[in-house]
């Protein structure tokens, strides 16, 4: 069974969106730093799980980046005007 990384990373990339993927990814990047800074404490197993959940993270945007026409992985603006979407 995926993790719970795994389906949220897998539902953004099926619903194209970059956004939510790039800020799980600034979200996990704070914590690893703010865990590595800290002493007192062994956080190697927290930090093991962090990077562990960055891979992930990285390899649903790449998923993403495979999808999109655009070179930056982001959806084109006409693209979704045709989904009956707004700007």
């Amino acid at each position: 069974m995926p993790s719970a990384i795994e389906q949220i990373v897998d539902a953004y990339v099926r619903l194209k969106n970059r956004r939510g993927l790039d800020e799980l990814m600034m979200h996990r990047q704070r914590l690893a730093v703010d865990l590595k800074s800290r002493s007192g404490y062994d956080f190697s197993l927290p930090i093991g799980k962090i990077d562990e959940e960055i891979a992930i993270i990285e390899e649903g945007l790449s998923r993403l980046k495979a999808q999109s026409p655009d070179p930056r992985g982001y959806v084109r603006s006409d693209a979704l005007s045709r989904a009956g979407h707004r700007r």
